[in-house]
């Protein structure tokens, strides 16, 4: 499975929580201890066991364009290798 990351600009954020509603691997929640320069409670990324998979329909959704999506790029598999055994 793929796998993501999120980088959220939490300045510019307002929290309506488009983003954490649109996330199917729930990896998006509202930082109720934090208060941005804007007076908002942010939106935090929160994936301790790496469910992110870089979708993307968390920065699609997102009405301000604060969310950063990057995908981990998967390196192709040799499958012609050869193995001598002596």
């Amino acid at each position: 499975m793929p796998k993501g990351r999120v980088v959220i600009n939490e300045e510019a954020c307002k929290g309506c929580a488009l983003c954490v509603s649109a996330c199917k691997q729930d990896v998006l929640a509202l930082a109720e201890s934090q208060i941005n320069a804007r007076g908002y409670h942010p939106i935090e990324y929160v994936d301790p066991r790496e469910r992110c998979t870089g979708c993307g329909l968390c920065a699609v959704i997102c009405p301000d364009a604060v969310i950063t999506v990057y995908r981990q790029r998967r390196t192709p598999a040799r499958a012609n290798t050869v193995v001598t055994l002596s």
